[in-house]
């Protein structure tokens, strides 16, 4: 299954059950997971996971 497509089943299963709520958590959740990614090998690490 592509990723391509589990978007698009996501985007269809807010609009049928209505369920906008789940936006805000699913964005903040892939951004979150961006930044460690980006920050993994990066010398900015260390203050990044002191966030956490």
């Amino acid at each position: 299954m592509s990723k391509l497509s589990l978007l698009a089943d996501f985007w269809e299963f807010l609009k049928v059950r209505k369920k906008w709520w789940l936006t805000p958590i699913v964005i903040t959740l892939l951004l979150v997971g961006v930044l460690l990614v980006v920050t993994e090998s990066s010398a900015l690490a260390p203050f990044i996971y002191a966030l956490f």
